[in-house]
């Protein structure tokens, strides 16, 4: 069995990280067997060198070894290109076509991105999985294949089940050992090597003398983030070696070459799932405030009414108590109470003026003046965020600044309100 150090000359592998070498001492571990290996890991850390050690350490090395990119495949072709067609199969089928675990026979086919393979493709891929057999599209009789099979992925595969977007059975037959491989931001001490190894094969290349970087070059090259691995270090190196005249690279030069390096390695901001009832959304808020606005004001009529007919605001008062409770707010302490107008002081309205030529016993409901209320005009002028700080306002005046019935009345929280206030500097 070859060493990790020998298997790393050999496919030129730069880095002496403990889970890489961890991710090839499997590699050369499971090569031997026909086990299915599923390679994991982000977009631009090097999974296709795995599959090639597995394939080269193998007793298939003899035998072909085909890669494919199953991303890259049209929905519509990809069974034709893996299982074959028969001559009329489809529109444009003017042949019989080989596909590729036909051709592979006896040797390694790569799955890269297999999680991208349509579900349909998934079954067929089980089938050959399980007993080896699978049928050319358009025909009716089974083939067999011997092939090994090493597939790889960077998108979250239990993420992928749970949508079901990607067949759980078909998962586990493909991850019987499954190798990770770290993403360069925590292989920090292989970051300044694999530079200098990319930047010495760029000036060879190019025939100019290899760039070198400055200390804080360095410092700067540890701290990115580096979202795009090994790949976005490689075209990294080939852009400055190519476009810089100068051959010492400062921090200043390579920052220009770095997209967001200002966030270097800092944790980023995730965004959360939006919870049921939060009202983050402005539009929602304006939309919540303008129909509860709606309720309180058919609350004020209905109370209104009742005052117009009885003129009596005590009973009014004993018979309305939740509906008053409900539109001034029912969690007052004695001192605001004190300083505040209670609901039975705000229900001494002036006694309506009534016709002589009226009838003394007639209880016919007066006319609706108050219609107009529930009409509300659309202010175009307005954007949202200027419509809900005015209500904020409004409903704060009317409350005396009291931001606890100012919530109650907007229908929401007084935290909520209070973040608002702080938000708009009301």
């Amino acid at each position: 069995m070859e060493s990790v150090q020998s298997i790393k000359q050999r496919f030129e592998l730069i880095g002496n990280d403990v889970k890489l070498n961890r991710a090839i001492e499997k590699a050369i571990q499971v090569a031997p067997t026909d086990i299915s290996v599923l390679v994991t890991g982000e977009s631009g850390v090097g999974k296709e060198s795995i599959p090639k050690i597995i394939h080269s350490l193998s007793h298939r090395k003899h035998a072909k070894y085909i890669a494919v990119n199953c991303g890259a495949i049209p929905e519509g072709t990809i069974d034709s290109e893996l299982f074959g067609h028969e001559k009329g199969a489809f529109t444009g089928a003017t042949q019989t076509r080989s596909g590729y675990f036909e051709v592979a026979d006896g040797g390694t086919i790569f799955l890269d991105e297999v999680g991208e393979l349509p579900l349909t493709t998934q079954v067929r891929l089980l089938r050959v999985l399980e007993n080896g057999e699978f049928l050319k599209v358009g025909s009716s009789q089974v083939q067999k294949t011997d092939v090994r099979i090493v597939a790889a992925t960077n998108i979250n595969m239990f993420e992928a089940i749970k949508k079901e977007k990607f067949r759980e059975d078909l998962y586990y037959r493909l991850s019987t050992v499954e190798i990770h491989l770290p993403p360069l931001r925590d292989r920090r001490e292989d970051i300044h090597l694999l530079f200098r190894k990319f930047a010495s094969d760029f000036g060879q290349k190019y025939k100019m003398p290899t760039i070198r970087l400055e200390d804080d070059a360095v410092n700067l090259l540890l701290k990115y983030r580096w979202p795009g691995n090994i790949r976005q270090l490689r075209n990294i190196a080939e852009q400055v070696s190519v476009l810089e005249e100068e051959r010492i690279i400062s921090a200043s030069t390579l920052n220009s070459y770095l997209p967001n390096s200002t966030g270097s390695n800092l944790p980023a901001v995730v965004a959360q799932a939006k919870k049921e009832g939060d009202f983050s959304n402005e539009r929602e808020i304006l939309y919540k405030v303008l129909f509860d606005m709606k309720g309180d004001l058919n609350d004020l009529k209905k109370l209104t009414l009742e005052l117009l007919k009885d003129n009596d605001s005590n009973k009014v008062q004993r018979e309305n108590e939740g509906l008053i409770r409900k539109i001034y707010g029912n969690e007052k302490n004695e001192e605001e109470i004190a300083h505040e107008e209670t609901p039975s002081e705000l229900l001494h309205l002036p006694e309506p003026v009534l016709e002589p030529s009226a009838p003394a016993a007639s209880h016919q409901p007066p006319e609706d003046r108050y219609h107009f209320a529930e009409e509300i005009e659309e202010e175009e002028t307005l954007s949202l965020q200027e419509k809900e700080i005015e209500l904020i306002k409004k409903s704060l005046e009317r409350n005396k600044g009291k931001r606890k019935a100012a919530a109650a009345e907007l229908g929401i929280s007084e935290r909520t309100l209070y973040r608002k206030i702080k938000q708009y500097d009301l």
